[in-house]
């Protein structure tokens, strides 16, 4: 019975206007095989990798700068050769997406709580809460994310202790990126809020006593939430760019717990000594990455839009 369910409903989401524009566009299907099949071997990093990157008992110094597997001089145990900490360039890229994919996700569901919230209250409430919050969303949006990570990098360095840097330095990249895609979202939601409470169903929900949070929470932001996941997806794939951008100029993922940002940056450092595969390998995975989730944006956005319609 629930195989029935599960089938019926995806029979109906192809039949859908969403889904025959998603089976008529050949990129857009290209795009979100790739995107499902990155997203699933990084999530399954700990099963798919053929070694642990973190484990140190497993990695040596003697199987450092090996080449891929197909040059000369390679060893098949390692598909796309070793870096210079004889880790496996497949199993750090494995792992290394996952942390860029768990930096993008976790810093843009911030961004959309906080904008979502702040936009409501602006869009509903009007009047001074609406001409403060918009300043503070005019402020943030006058600074770029990587000045607000070195600013928070910063802050955080000067009053933690030093063997807490690197332990925190995940939290600052998510801080950083949230901060810096929440005024998007507070914007959007703002002004389809300021459109949404003069419809009838929200006078006639002020009509029959309904307080302004339940009208705000029930009634407006389901109607609202559209242009939010279409700006929700297209800055997944600027938060991991922005993660991988935080990274390689060292105020992101430290070099031991890999990232495609880190990876980058090592390889960075090898690329005129010839060892190519250590930066071009990382650089392809998050520009498929970042270009897939962007495609997915792009139809997404089409398909919620009326107007393009």
């Amino acid at each position: 019975m629930q195989t029935d369910k599960t089938a019926n409903l995806l029979w109906r989401l192809l039949d859908s206007d969403a889904g025959y524009k998603f089976r008529t566009s050949p990129v857009t299907v290209v795009a979100a095989v790739v995107a499902v099949l990155m997203i699933g071997a990084a999530m399954l990093a700990s099963v798919v990798a053929p070694y642990d990157p973190f484990d140190l008992a497993s990695i040596d110094l003697m199987n450092s700068l090996i080449p891929p597997a197909w040059r000369e001089g390679g060893d098949p145990a390692f598909l796309l050769g070793t870096d210079d900490q004889g880790r496996d360039m497949l199993s750090a890229i494995l792992y290394g997406t996952r942390t860029s994919i768990m930096v993008g996700a976790v810093s843009v569901s911030f961004a959309v709580l906080a904008g979502i919230t702040f936009g409501l209250l602006a869009g509903y409430l009007g009047g001074v809460v609406d001409a403060v919050i918009m300043r503070i969303v005019d402020i943030q949006m006058t600074f770029p994310a990587i000045m607000v990570a070195l600013l928070i990098d910063g802050a955080t360095r000067s009053v933690l202790p030093r063997e807490q840097h690197d332990r925190l330095a995940i939290f600052v990249i998510i801080m950083a990126m949230a901060l810096s895609i929440w005024p998007q979202v507070a914007r959007t939601v703002r002004a389809s809020t300021m459109v949404e409470k003069g419809r009838e169903y929200v006078q006639a929900a002020q009509v029959i006593g309904r307080g302004p949070v339940v009208i705000m929470v029930r009634h407006v932001l389901p109607n609202v939430m559209s242009p939010v996941l279409v700006i929700a997806t297209i800055n997944l794939g600027v938060a991991i760019l922005g993660e991988a951008t935080l990274s390689f100029l060292g105020v992101g993922i430290p070099a031991s717990q890999p990232s495609l940002g880190t990876l980058i940056r090592i390889g960075n450092n090898f690329i005129f000594s010839g060892e190519l595969w250590m930066l071009l390998f990382p650089g392809m995975t998050l520009a498929l990455l970042v270009l897939s989730v962007n495609l997915l944006g792009d139809w997404l956005r089409d398909v919620l839009d009326p107007k393009l319609r």
